[in-house]
């Protein structure tokens, strides 16, 4: 647009036209390259004049109006490039709802059914009082959906009419669909489902205990781990002089120092980091918040990519190298990073599943190999339960050896006999 079309528009809708300069800025301060600025300028400088020519002021772009306005904007558009001219029109109208001067069309109000209810209870449960991810709410609302379904249809019933029997025929036919025998996660979203609907007073007994228990053989393999040689060959792998090469080293550098799970590593904010302490603080499962000291080479590898290599305006630590450099939705870039380091180095991966807990198990087991005990090695990687950190007393086999009886021999069973007989 030339300089004599903008101040036209300014001219006639100035009121407007402010929040097309403001929404502008922010896609070039969030690293949108000039074409692209080009052309949502375009596509919000056409808006500005449907808006001046139907004599529309401040307080007027609200339901009908704003939609009619949409509609002529969109009808006066050259058909090239047709869809990506309408993908920055609605951006710019997202932009103008959040700064208050334009409000959408109220979408029809349906009335809730109390499965509706339910589940938006269900929701604010397991968020507030359990301080579960989204994640592991979707699939605990999905199991809610199934269950009820199952045992009511399409109508909710009365909830105490379920039964014990009833999870045993549901988890029943989980399995003739299908499902692995062994999984846990259908009975442990039961049992989440049951205790809250007691716990909501919904239920006037708590069904959670009448969810069976799938029967786990005793786990015979020992966790997988690579060398610290190896996790260091991976490390230098990852590495290069770009945006993402400097991103995915800082990344898996957390990983590996400190044992992060790969949620907790791109749930980092920038604020998390106490430069002067030297510390970290860590977005745990459950809500909890813990601070641990930050080495020296992670600082670096952080630093480095702050400095060389990362953009954008969000608060996260490790964003997209794409613009508008958004946060990650999951941690799947974590392993894609440590598959790529694989590949690129030739290694072999100790399990068939590469995945970035394998820098934790490592980091574990380097940990007990040095003569750590179980109790640091569970206060690095946060376990609630000392149980979980015994998994790896089974790669400690000299302190295994100190605590194994002798092997009977016949002279000794002779004592024993003739002691007891005595």
């Amino acid at each position: 647009m030339t300089k004599r079309k903008t101040d036209t528009v300014a001219a006639s809708v100035h009121w407007l036209d402010q929040y097309r300069l403001k929404f502008l800025k922010l896609l070039h301060d969030q690293g949108y390259a000039a074409a692209t600025v080009r052309t949502y300028d375009s596509a919000a400088a056409l808006l500005c004049r449907v808006v001046s020519r139907r004599g529309l002021h401040n307080g007027q772009l609200v339901g009908q109006a704003l939609s009619k306005v949409r509609t002529a904007t969109l009808a006066s558009m050259h058909q090239d490039k047709y869809d990506q001219k309408q993908y920055c029109l609605e951006r710019f109208i997202d932009a103008l709802v959040e700064a208050g001067v334009a409000e959408r069309p109220a979408p029809k109000k349906v009335r809730p059914s109390p499965l509706d209810h339910l589940r938006s209870e269900y929701v604010a449960y397991l968020r507030d009082q359990r301080g579960l991810t989204e994640a592991t709410i979707y699939h605990c609302v999905c199991f809610l959906n199934r269950f009820m379904a199952f045992r009511f249809g399409d109508t909710l019933g009365n909830l105490n009419d379920i039964t014990p029997h009833d999870i045993v025929d549901f988890l029943r036919k989980l399995r003739s669909d299908g499902k692995a025998p062994r999984d846990k996660t259908p009975p442990s979203h039961l049992r989440n489902l049951f205790r809250f609907l007691f716990w909501s007073g919904k239920t006037k007994r708590d069904l959670a205990a009448s969810v069976p228990r799938v029967a786990q053989p005793p786990r015979s393999t020992l966790p997988r781990y690579l060398k610290p040689e190896e996790v260091e060959t991976l490390l230098d792998a990852v590495w290069s002089a770009d945006p993402t090469g400097r991103r995915n080293y800082a990344m898996l550098m957390v990983l590996a120092r400190l044992g992060l799970r790969a949620p907790e590593v791109i749930a980092i904010q920038l604020d998390d980091i106490d430069w002067r302490a030297g510390t970290i603080l860590i977005r745990g499962k459950g809500k909890r918040h813990d601070r641990m000291p930050l080495p020296e080479d992670v600082g670096r590898a952080i630093v480095d990519y702050i400095r060389k290599g990362r953009r954008g305006t969000s608060r996260r630590l490790f964003v997209s190298t794409k613009v508008p450099y958004r946060p990650f939705a999951d941690s799947q870039i974590l392993n894609s990073a440590l598959k790529g380091a694989f590949e690129c180095t030739g290694l072999r991966p100790p399990q068939k599943y590469v995945g970035s807990h394998l820098l934790r198990h490592s980091l574990a087991t380097d940990m007990l190999r040095k003569g750590a005990s179980l109790d640091e090695i569970g206060d690095v990687l946060r376990h609630r339960s000392r149980m979980t950190t015994t998994i790896y007393a089974r790669h400690d086999v000299d302190g295994l050896r100190s605590i194994a009886p002798d092997w009977p021999t016949a002279k000794a069973v002779s004592r024993r006999a003739q002691g007891a007989r005595a």
